[in-house]
């Protein structure tokens, strides 16, 4: 077993050393360690205690980093987990090896840790230059380290293990998992504020998988736990926060090692119920359930037909091309009729918008990811209307199929705001699928983009 967990881990590493992906990231972290510290007008990153910034001690600026990579930065990170060079494995003859399965999923457990926390150590680099510059007192880089690693380590690892859970199980390797991290992120930030009023213990810190709630409340000032994370309006005037005290809590510390703990036993856990990847079964004959889900044979062909000529308003049909496309298949002809019917439903912006958007969110970011694969761009580049009237015509037809969704609640209230709420959702979902397919040329970070969206659209 332990060479296995060896050959895996070592396997992945020189996977992740040959990406480009791997070196821009952890390029990307000094470089963003600045607009990660805010300002005194607030811009940037904040956090802020009564709506006040904190002193910026060496030890705060460390919290401060490693808050805003807990929190905001875990979808990021999701993100490169799920889409970089190591998301196609060679299952075909990994799961019909003797090698055990808890053995490999160590192994790339590992090497998703190694290269997590290798972005955190960039981070902390960079900690320790900006300390330099901007901290208030005693330059203390070991406290800077101590402080960023003890919140941001154990979610980073946490993250790495929510990636193999989800690898484990067929349901969860597509947009179901997607859908589900989405939730756990929201329900990870969320969950300390149900703890609001309790003193810190080991109850309450392991209630907080971000590590936020006992540094910031054990030590703000009069153990003070109104504070806020990310864009927010600031007071003049700073407060001071005791950081130190905040990482001595009672239980925090024994809580990140108890979610490193808990970590490592949910990948063994995965590995227990790891189901084998099945390849596609060819069937004689479609069954009932797949004849009525076809969207149909094309027409047969026209042997005498004459030649094509230019048809008028070329860029319109391109429109409705995409239109086709977005909508193919008939379960999303029932799921947008179901979505559409929820637009009956008093007040549109709570139960129509929100069903439309969810099904825009898979069916803008599958068809991007489509037509935005790298081999395809080469072929459609020799079209009459090039690929970039094609993501024009794209935002078009998503924003119709917006609006068509909409329409119903429009003629049931009589009122043009669902179709104005509708247009200016779809554009947004559009704009944003395909231009986030068209840097990675896939649709899965369109989808979990989106999909985070959603969930903040639908929470407020």
């Amino acid at each position: 077993m332990p060479a296995i967990a060896r050959s895996s881990l070592r396997t992945s590493l020189q996977r992740y050393a040959r990406s480009r992906g791997l070196w821009l990231m952890l390029l990307v972290a000094p470089v963003g360690a600045r607009y990660m510290i805010s300002d005194e007008s607030g811009g940037g990153l904040a956090i802020a205690i009564g709506d006040h910034l904190p002193v910026l001690t060496s030890p705060v600026l460390g919290i401060w980093l490693g808050i805003i990579v807990s929190t905001l930065l875990l979808p990021v990170g999701y993100i490169y987990l799920r889409a970089n060079v190591t998301r196609r494995q060679p299952w075909q003859v990994e799961e019909v090896s003797p090698g055990s399965r808890r053995a490999i999923m160590l192994g790339r457990f590992g090497a998703d840790v190694a290269v997590l926390l290798g972005f955190l150590t960039a981070l902390n680099l960079a900690g320790w230059v900006l300390g330099w510059m901007l901290v208030s007192g005693p330059y203390n880089p070991w406290q800077i380290t101590l402080a960023l690693w003890m919140v941001a380590a154990p979610a980073l690892i946490g993250l790495a293990a929510l990636r193999q859970v989800f690898d484990a199980r067929p349901l969860l390797r597509r947009g179901w998992g997607d859908l589900l991290f989405v939730v756990l992120w929201m329900a990870s930030i969320i969950m300390p504020a149900s703890m609001q009023g309790q003193p810190p213990s080991l109850a309450v810190s392991m209630a907080d998988f971000t590590g936020f709630y006992a540094p910031m409340v054990a030590g703000s000032p009069h153990r003070d736990d109104n504070f806020t994370i990310g864009g927010v309006d600031v007071k003049p005037g700073r407060v001071k926060l005791d950081a130190m005290a905040g990482l001595a809590a009672p239980g925090y510390a024994p809580s990140r090692a108890l979610w490193i703990v808990l970590s490592v036993l949910a990948v063994l856990l995965a590995a227990q119920v790891y189901r084998p990847h099945q390849a596609v079964a060819q069937q004689r004959g479609p069954g009932r359930l797949t004849r009525w889900l076809d969207p149909g044979a094309p027409p047969p062909a026209q042997m005498d037909a004459p030649p094509a000529r230019l048809q008028s308003l070329p860029f319109v049909r391109l429109a409705w091309a995409e239109a086709r496309l977005i909508g193919a298949g008939r379960i999303f002809k029932v799921l947008a009729l179901a979505a559409a019917l929820a637009g009956l439903v008093p007040d549109y912006r709570h139960a129509g918008s929100p069903a439309a958007l969810l099904l825009l969110a898979f069916a803008l970011s599958a068809h991007a990811g489509r037509c935005e694969a790298r081999r395809l761009l080469g072929l459609t580049g020799t079209a009459a209307l090039g690929p970039m009237h094609r993501r024009i015509a794209f935002v078009l037809a998503g924003t119709g199929w917006a609006i068509a969704l909409a329409l119903p609640a429009a003629l049931a209230t009589v009122q043009a705001a669902p179709l104005a709420l509708g247009a200016i959702t779809g554009f947004a979902a559009a704009l944003v699928a395909i231009g986030l397919a068209s840097l990675t040329s896939s649709g899965f970070a369109a989808r979990v983009v989106l999909l985070i969206g959603w969930y903040v659209y639908l929470s407020t």
